[in-house]
């Protein structure tokens, strides 16, 4: 289906929204420390954070470009703020008060009247009328003055070229640079109610566009979302047409309560394992998607920020490595085996299912790509102390899955996978009690290129454990989208066969993911990933849900919905039906090769010629070959069951139908189909006509199945290859780097009736004249 990238608007349709409106202002701050904001109302949000250091330092930010949103959604740049005007009315709890010494300031960045860089620090009690905790904050942008003191230390602020600017919130006993942990976590809030922005510059455009429903669900992440709106989220995923589910990664790094623990700080294991920023976020999250008609999926993973995890909650190698994954800085992975580490999981899962439910939403919970890890040198990491003990208490070694193993390793394995299932078993269990006696859907994510790499023949025993086995989850939900992006399209294929056949989840009972694309200089992936839509389209899945979010609004990512159907009579139309011509076609069949040439004429008899077509079209008539009258009846039959040019057919062209010259007989060497990369497992079938320059390549679509002879390197293939719809070969294993893939074939030309009527006379025909049967071929690749 049609994708498009899209880099701004052109001509879209946009509304206008007040400056500084409530949904779309962001947080930033320094880990450890958290903040959400949440819009509340359409002129108030509130910021909710929770400081664990004397120097943490969060910003309230308001920027004139919107990076954030999709380019079709996003407002107007403009960073001109002359005679503008902004109030409100500022409360806040647990922060530094406005007349405190580091109290909130308003940070400008921008440039001074002559183009040179500027940052003006603007002390908001300087504005403010009331107490330093609840006041109403009036700032007329072209008379605003920097500075602690006014008029003592006035710094005016030049209002005509302003890129962002952030309001600084700190807890109480804020140090600046001091490392020293807290007592205590400290929470803050901060609300602005009625904000009123007015003046000449107090309206932006914004994109309003929407996108018909395309039938695809979304994925978001609170790690990477966290820090925007959910009303901002939400809205966006609406209006590019994205309905049903919302498939929301809870993160593995921001939404767990720390607690200061010998200089480190590491997750709590008592009382609410969520902070209170994460809870205030995901309630009016869930509120959101709910309201708008979405169906939201809480996703929680084995996977911990490193920094945060305590040492013997992580997996472990052989030679007592913890898992550490390729993230900068890492996180980690849970072991399934640890009592503590998992009775902290599960409680994080109880929590995120109560608010779904308090947000009035179906309680959905995925457990996010649960697995043993594996380093890049092929050591498994199933010996932490934990699970040691679990699996016998002395495990025998697996220095490297990439090498062959024993009896004993691999039953090692089985019963690392069964640990796993059991404690994904529980997880799940929790989740249900903690709602109870509402239903939980609950559903597993398997990431394929990781848990069946060829390289580790063995690793499905530990991280694709039978325990796992339909029915318990609700529902599997399966990615490999590193293995599409890179082209490994044999690989992907085998890991479908192996997960259903391991498994035994039918396709409805199966959801997609789609994505991601990691690197933004590398968004011309997205073409392999729409491609991918449309094939896991084909295998009729429960839903395709594209991850993620953050990087369709980044790249512009554009679904654009399928066209609409053809009218219907008494059946469906088919747009070709896969059977032969029924009549031979005699020597006095026309066979017409055509090209597509405009030719200017200069006025001085000069001409210019543009090709338009790459390859020639074939006309014939058939209708010399008709020879008979019971042909004719069989002509007029076909004719009709094809309901005229409605459905197209085979015709095999009498001058042209062999890959071996014109008519010859087909070997395994005749066109050479492509060189293999390791990767690459489909081949498209080919016929070259001429060299050179001149070169014409012309796809073959409607091969003669049994006729097709397949070679590597001139080496005749048998048994592992398969010929598939539109005359692609495809290899069960990619062929080698360098191979040379090379077919042999004959082949029929897709075509239909060029015309609505068949004109034939019976008195001509009887006197021996033939009749007109023009038949036009149709392009099915290009």
């Amino acid at each position: 289906m049609a994708f498009w990238l899209a880099d701004s608007r052109k001509g879209q349709d946009s509304d206008w929204i007040q400056r500084f409106d409530p949904r779309f202002w962001s947080v930033n701050y320094p880990r450890p420390m958290v903040a959400t904001i949440v819009s509340t109302g359409p002129d108030a949000l509130r910021v909710d954070a929770s400081f664990l250091r004397e120097t943490d330092l969060g910003g309230l930010i308001w920027a004139s470009e919107d990076t954030l949103d999709h380019p079709l959604l996003a407002y107007r740049t403009d960073r001109d703020y002359s005679h503008t005007h902004l109030s409100f009315r500022w409360r806040s709890g647990g922060v530094l008060a406005l007349d405190a010494v580091n109290g909130p300031t308003l940070t400008i960045e921008g440039r001074d009247a002559q183009g040179a860089a500027r940052t003006w620090y603007v002390r908001l009690w300087n504005y403010a009328q009331g107490s330093p905790e609840d006041a109403v904050i009036t700032l007329s942008f072209s008379q605003l003055e920097g500075g602690f003191s006014l008029p003592t230390d006035a710094d005016p602020v030049w209002p005509g070229d302003i890129d962002r600017m952030f309001i600084s919130f700190a807890p109480q006993g804020y140090v600046a640079s001091s490392e020293t942990p807290l007592s205590a976590e400290a929470e803050g809030w901060i609300e602005m109610s009625a904000i009123t922005c007015d003046g000449e510059r107090a309206m932006l455009e914004i994109g309003d566009v929407f996108l018909p429903p395309h039938g695809l669900a979304i994925a978001t992440g609170y790690d990477d979302d966290g820090v925007q709106t959910p009303a901002r989220l939400v809205r966006t995923i609406r209006q590019l047409g994205y309905r049903g589910t919302v498939l929301h990664y809870v993160g593995m790094s921001h939404f767990f309560r720390l607690a200061q623990a010998s200089g480190d700080f590491l997750v709590s294991t008592s009382g609410d394992p969520l902070n209170t920023p994460t809870r205030t976020w995901h309630s009016a999250f869930f509120a959101a998607c709910a309201a708008q008609g979405f169906r939201p999926i809480a996703s929680l993973s084995y996977e911990l920020f490193a920094q945060h995890c305590p040492d013997d909650w992580m997996q472990r190698d052989h030679l007592g490595n913890p898992a550490l994954t390729g993230w900068e800085p890492p996180s980690s992975l849970l072991s399934p085996a640890h009592a503590q580490a998992m009775a902290w999981l599960q409680s994080v899962g109880g929590a995120f299912a109560q608010l779904m439910a308090d947000a009035g939403c179906e309680v959905r919970f995925q457990v996010g790509e649960p697995w043993w890890w594996t380093t890049a040198q092929g050591r498994i990491c199933l010996y932490d102390a934990a699970s040691a003990a679990a699996l016998g208490g002395d495990p025998v070694a697996i220095p490297d899955m990439r090498a062959p193993l024993t009896p004993a390793q691999t039953d090692l394995l089985d019963a690392a996978g069964a640990l796993l299932a059991q404690s994904t078993a529980a997880l799940v269990n929790a989740v249900r009690a903690a709602v109870a006696p509402d239903p939980v859907e609950a559903l597993a994510l398997v990431f394929t290129p990781t848990i069946l790499a060829p390289a580790m023949p063995e690793l499905y025993r530990a991280n694709l454990p039978l325990g796992w086995a339909a029915p318990a989850f609700d529902r599997l939900q399966v990615e490999d989208y590193d293995w599409l992006t890179e082209g490994r399209d044999a690989a992907r294929r085998r890991a479908y066969e192996t997960v259903n056949t391991r498994l035994g989840y039918p396709p409805a009972e199966q959801d997609y993911l789609a994505g991601f694309v990691l690197d933004p200089t590398d968004a011309d992936l997205w073409r392999r990933i729409d491609d991918g839509i449309d094939e896991a389209l084909s295998r009729s899945p429960h839903e395709i849900i594209v991850w993620a979010l953050p990087q369709i609004m980044r790249d512009g990512y554009v679904r654009l919905p399928a066209p609409p159907s053809p009218p219907t009579g008494d059946e469906a139309m088919q747009a070709f039906d896969d059977i032969l011509y029924p009549l031979a076609l005699g020597r006095d069949a026309t066979v017409v090769p055509e090209f597509s040439t405009s030719v200017s004429v200069t006025a001085s008899g000069f001409e210019r010629r543009n090709s338009l077509w790459a390859n020639a079209r074939l006309r014939f008539d058939v209708g010399p070959g008709v020879r008979s009258e019971a042909e004719l009846g069989t002509l007029i039959a076909f004719f009709r069951a094809r309901r005229g040019p409605a459905r197209g057919f085979r015709l095999r062209d009498p001058s042209d139908f062999s890959s071996a010259g014109m008519v010859g007989t087909p070997t395994e060497i005749d066109q050479e189909l492509g060189e293999g990369d390791g990767l690459r497992a489909d081949f498209a079938l080919l016929k070259c006509y001429g060299e050179g320059e001149a070169l014409q390549v012309r796809r073959i679509t409607r091969p003669d199945a049994a006729s097709v002879l397949v070679s590597l390197d001139g080496v005749v293939q048998e048994g592992n290859w398969t010929l598939l719809p539109g005359g692609v070969i495809t290899f069960d294993e990619a062929p080698p780097a360098g191979s040379v893939v090379r077919a042999g074939f004959l082949f029929d030309v897709p075509v239909r009736f060029a015309e609505d009527q068949l004109e034939i006379s019976g008195a001509s025909f009887a006197a021996g004249e033939a009749p007109s049967v023009p038949i036009v071929e149709i392009r099915e690749a290009p």
